[in-house]
């Protein structure tokens, strides 16, 4: 079944550009890998430093290979998430 990932990331206004620069890289890295279906950035209107991401996989297996992905590992876990000063996740099977 198709999994979806809703993810809400803040940063200080002062992080925001390293950490949009770090998310799009993810973007095109993760938008490769065989079972990404959907992988959008946005910056939330109105709150600098803030993003909301919006991903979704062939099934939850492929978002896990996502998470043990080299790139993941690099952008999201080494660049964007030492950056954040909040960070809210929610994952949902697709109807």
């Amino acid at each position: 079944m198709t999994y979806a990932v809703v993810a809400h990331y803040r940063c200080s206004a002062a992080d925001a550009a390293t950490v949009r620069a770090a998310l799009l890289e993810a973007r095109q890295a993760t938008r490769t890998e065989p079972a990404n279906l959907m992988y959008e950035v946005h910056a939330v209107e109105g709150e600098p430093g803030g993003f909301l991401l919006y991903e979704r996989y062939a099934d939850r297996e492929g978002f896990e290979a996502h998470r043990a992905s080299a790139h993941f590992a690099e952008v999201i876990t080494g660049v964007v998430l030492p950056l954040l000063t909040e960070r809210t996740v929610t994952f949902a099977e697709v109807l």
